[in-house]
């Protein structure tokens, strides 16, 4: 039996010092030293010794597995040194190489005018106001003087959700302002932006959704002057006091007397272009005075209050703001375009 002990550990020891992981090396406690290893083995002859001899062979014995405990652990500790060395030479970090640089996003074209027009507005006492992009047409239509029947109502012109054309994508931010005048006390001075829908084929000045910045002025005393002020102010603000408008007589169902604002073509500069249709201006926005109508749609005395109202194209603004020929480019994401601004 000690020759049997004394076998055991100079092959173990042997293996030991062999192992070059930790699975192997555990593979080889279980072995020699496990419930069912090769020293259990052999001290389970330990019954068939005589008395004096059970003592002798035990002490060495647990000689044996002392020094088998050892030497794993011993073992063990030099592996995981050397597995830690070896993540560290893989981990490791030249911080002499430069970083990669971060792109940091910029504001959309649109979203830098728009921020623009509502410090310029709010400069002069507006406040912002928003409304839902699905509405009623007594809201989008009827409150605001477009009777059934007006060429704006029709299928061709406006995307409807029933059949009975009451509930649709609302063509302009005009029915925020009827919501205003409901409940809002006054005097009410308000721009209301958003997005808007109509069936417009796309091409360098239209698209099917678009973006309004539409403004209302209801107060005692409000004239026509008021609004060409603010406007002219507007305009002035966003291009620069060289800016070129023109005011000319139009007609909405909601303003009377009502007018279109121009701007000089950007492009060709009034020559006439592509982007123009040749006729050297870009319309920006119509205008006008609030109909007496709407006011009392909305609950108001027209015959003590007066007002006025106006809406603003929000790509032709950013066109004109960035020199943009094409209104398409603003909606197709293209990075190479959007960061030129």
């Amino acid at each position: 039996m000690k020759k049997l002990l004394q076998d055991l550990k100079e092959t173990s020891m042997s293996a030991i010092t062999n192992a070059d992981s930790i699975d192997v090396l555990e593979g080889l406690r279980v072995k020699y030293l496990g419930k069912k290893g090769e020293l259990t083995a052999i001290l389970k002859q330990m019954g068939a010794l005589s008395a004096e001899d059970r003592p002798v062979m035990g002490q060495l014995a647990n000689e044996v597995r002392e020094s088998l405990s050892s030497s794993i652990e011993e073992k063990r500790c030099e592996l995981e040194e050397k597995m830690l060395e070896a993540r560290l030479r893989s981990e490791t970090i030249d911080v002499t190489i430069p970083g990669k640089s971060v792109e940091v996003g910029k504001k959309h074209p649109l979203n830098t005018v728009l921020d623009e027009v509502k410090d310029i507005f709010v400069g002069m006492g507006f406040t912002i106001a928003e409304g839902p992009e699905i509405e009623f047409a007594d809201y989008n239509f009827t409150k605001l003087n477009t009777e059934e029947g007006h060429p704006a109502r029709d299928r061709s012109d406006t995307f409807y959700f029933t059949d009975d054309d009451h509930l649709l994508l609302r063509t302009q931010t005009s029915p925020v302002q009827a919501h205003v005048m409901e409940t809002q006390e006054l005097p009410i001075r308000i721009i209301s932006p958003g997005r808007v829908y109509r069936k417009d084929e796309v091409d360098a000045t239209h698209s099917p959704m678009f973006h309004q910045i539409e403004g209302l002025v209801i107060d005692k005393g409000v004239t026509m002057g008021d609004l060409k002020g603010t406007l002219d102010t507007l305009m002035k603000e966003l291009y620069g006091e060289g800016t070129v408008t023109r005011f000319r007589p139009h007609h909405f169902p909601f303003t009377e007397p009502s007018c279109e604002v121009d701007v000089q073509c950007f492009e060709c500069g009034g020559k006439g272009c592509r982007v123009c249709k040749g006729e050297g201006w870009i319309e920006i926005l119509g205008a006008g005075m609030v109909h007496p109508k709407v006011l009392e749609n909305c609950g108001i005395d027209s015959s003590v209050y007066t007002g006025y109202a106006f809406g603003v194209g929000l790509e032709r603004l950013a066109m004109r703001r960035f020199d943009i020929s094409d209104l398409r480019l603003v909606y197709e994401n293209d990075v190479r375009f959007l960061s030129q601004f």
